[in-house]
């Protein structure tokens, strides 16, 4: 066996026979490994309110991380299929497994995608909302090995993919998103002041002038 495959493999193990003696944290990182990517979305919701008040390059950031987090995840479908592993509770049926049996891919995982590309996104945003979204991505990828869902490489190899797809989207489309943003921008400060001005007068106008 490829000695990074039999390190994945005894972490994997290690983590398992852990889980075995802590039978009240089932119920805690299995809930959490499930529906932990809702406060993903209060958190990129959190990212766009925090960022709509800022320079138009600031609100450029708080799209991108929401765009870019679905464009990741839609990525990771076809890399799934290239590497094709199975999960862990195929590979070794004698352990302990509190996840739900699923037909797809163990690798990369789709939490941990979600979890790396909202964290790296946050983080142009703002460091500290950032730092919360990589602390829940941390917790996130543990609750997947946790519940036997994933081996560590799975959330390891998800959270790289997913932080670089952000980065790396922003290198590249960092100055046109920002462009735009600033048109459309302008374009709706443009017509606010119309509506508000066009107002004004039919106001001004009234019944008996």
């Amino acid at each position: 066996m490829n000695p990074l495959r039999h390190l994945d493999d005894q972490l994997f193990l290690t983590i398992n026979s852990f889980a075995r003696q802590t039978p009240w944290l089932h119920g805690s990182f299995l809930a959490y490994a499930k529906y932990g990517m809702v406060l993903f979305g209060v958190l990129l919701l959190a990212g766009l309110w925090i960022s709509r008040r800022g320079e138009s390059r600031v609100l450029a950031k708080g799209g991108w991380a929401c765009i870019a987090t679905l464009v990741a995840l839609g990525l990771n479908q076809p890399v799934g299929h290239v590497f094709a592993e199975a999960r862990p509770y195929v590979t070794h049926p004698q352990i302990l497994r509190l996840a739900d049996v699923t037909t797809d891919f163990s690798f990369p995982s789709d939490h941990a995608v979600m979890g790396g590309a909202v964290a790296a996104g946050l983080l142009l945003v703002r460091r500290r909302l950032g730092l919360l979204a990589a602390l829940a991505a941390a917790v996130m990828a543990f609750a997947r090995v946790y519940i036997g869902a994933h081996y560590p490489w799975d959330v390891l190899g998800g959270l790289a993919f997913g932080a670089v797809v952000v980065l790396l989207g922003w290198v590249l489309l960092g100055r046109p998103l920002t462009s735009l943003t600033a048109r459309l921008r302008c374009q709706h400060g443009l017509r606010a002041v119309f509506a508000e001005r066009h107002g004004s007068v039919h106001t001004s106008a009234g019944p008996g002038a």
